[in-house]
């Protein structure tokens, strides 16, 4: 059947940025929706699931089961977009809490001092976070979203040198395949995009790709949260490194419960019956969670998944790209869940899309790209170092990896007793600083000095 062509939306003034499509409407797309529509006079969202009830899980989003971390940084990003955000969330039972007075985390063998930093985390389950964040989007006048709809592919002109819309249909109304013009169309359908595909379909070249192949399994289960548990910690961290492939992250969310996920890498992965899922917690390097979990009261049944690998594309070393398009979120790197960076990247990456939409349109493919490079610098160094630390990880080592290895571990028992260190560290962990400022002189000489004092690991 041939399609039809549905016209540009009507505008009142003609700014050259018309109309921007976004494919997907998970949290990626969604905020990379928000940064367009301070730039263009219509932006459409187009997704394949139909939106459920606020805080229900999404068919498309599977794992939103398991544990979201929202960093300090993509909470921020968050309010710039949308002021408030936080307050109507807390007003919905989600939690604020202190980044550092209110986690555990035992890292290394060590946990860190808890201190109050009067920075503040939003613990909040991925569902609710989502659709908060819908309902303020497709509040602004200039915002549509179209559910139920499948992306087939992108159009282009005779040239192939700009993109000009995509190929759909709506399967609430049948399978006719239709046409939807753009200025702009962004990619943001995560790890499964056929981006690559449509590229290569218009004549141009995919960019280069690394791929860190993890193996990691986990399992999420939800419990009953109830006063005096785990000491006023909305967090606990439990890791450490090889020979040790087990860890787990149980994070407060709204309506007073537990996201608990455990997870291990190479194949050591969960159990998901409830004996099995408890006695894996029992075996992690300290018994923080199983002590909560064990008396808890369950609200859901182990929930597994699996990531494979982290893999990142390198779009910023292409030199050929067609105008009108842009990969977003996941479809240009996608990082090991279990840190906790993904919606915070997404955050940031919006941010960056909506400096460059502050300038003229020329290369705009390439400006993003270089400063979304810069941007995954630091998560994906995070994910990837930690990574291969197992020597059974396939990847690329520095020859002084062995020596930074080490120095972290020292880093982290320094961490016991001083705050500067533990914020020193905080600061990577939330995107705001590089790995390579744990490296500075005034973070080393005070690691140097930790390490002199007992090694004795003092309870949470």
């Amino acid at each position: 059947m041939q399609p039809s062509t549905l016209s540009t939306p009507t505008l009142h003034q003609d700014t050259g940025r018309h109309h921007a499509l976004v494919i997907g409407a998970s949290i990626g797309g969604l905020l990379a929706a928000r940064a367009l529509a301070d730039h263009y006079q219509q932006v459409t969202v187009l997704e394949r699931d139909i939106f459920p009830a606020a805080g229900e899980h999404r068919k498309g989003v599977p794992q939103a089961r398991h544990a979201h971390a929202l960093l300090p940084s993509g909470r921020e990003a968050l309010e710039a977009f949308f002021p408030g955000l936080s307050e109507e969330l807390v007003a919905q039972r989600a939690v604020l809490g202190d980044s550092m007075q209110n986690v555990v985390r035992f890292i290394s063998g060590s946990y860190h001092r808890r201190f109050r930093s009067g920075t503040q985390t939003l613990y909040v389950s991925r569902p609710r976070l989502e659709a908060q964040i819908r309902l303020r989007l497709l509040a602004l006048p200039n915002v549509q979203a179209i559910e139920n709809c499948n992306v087939l592919g992108v159009t282009a002109t005779p040239d192939n040198s700009q993109v000009t819309g995509v190929r759909l249909v709506r399967r609430s109304v049948g399978d006719t395949e239709e046409v939807m013009q753009a200025d702009l169309v962004v990619d943001a359908s995560g790890r499964g995009s056929h981006g690559q595909d449509w590229l290569q379909a218009l004549g141009y070249a995919i960019p280069e790709a690394e791929q860190v192949k993890i193996d990691i399994g986990y399992a999420s289960r939800v419990y009953e949260r109830t006063a005096g548990e785990a000491q006023d910690a909305y967090s606990l961290l439990i890791t450490t490194g090889p020979p040790n492939r087990r860890l787990g992250v149980m994070l407060a969310m709204e309506d007073n419960r537990w996201q608990v996920t455990l997870a291990g890498y190479l194949g050591d992965h969960p159990p998901t019956d409830p004996a099995g899922f408890l006695a894996f917690a029992k075996t992690l390097p300290t018994l923080d969670i199983y002590n909560v979990i064990r008396d808890a009261k369950p609200l859901s049944e182990p929930l597994p998944a699996k990531y494979p690998a982290s893999t990142r594309h390198y779009y910023e070393r292409l030199t050929r790209f067609p105008t009108g398009y842009l990969p977003f979120g996941d479809a240009i790197c996608s990082f090991n869940p279990i840190y906790g960076q993904g919606m915070s990247v997404a955050a940031l990456e919006a941010m960056v899309l909506r400096q460059c939409l502050a300038q003229e349109d020329q290369a705009l493919a390439s400006r993003f790209f270089a400063a979304v490079g810069h941007l995954l610098d630091i998560p994906w160094t995070i994910a990837v170092g930690n990574d291969l630390r197992f020597p059974e990880v396939v990847g690329k080592r520095s020859p002084v990896k062995p020596l930074i290895d080490w120095y972290l571990v020292k880093l982290h028992r320094a961490a016991q007793h001083d705050p500067a260190v533990v914020q020193a560290f905080g600061k990577v962990a939330s995107l705001r600083a590089s790995p390579k400022t744990l490296l500075h002189p005034r973070v080393a000489w005070r690691v140097l000095l930790g390490n002199l004092r007992s090694p004795a690991r003092p309870r949470p």
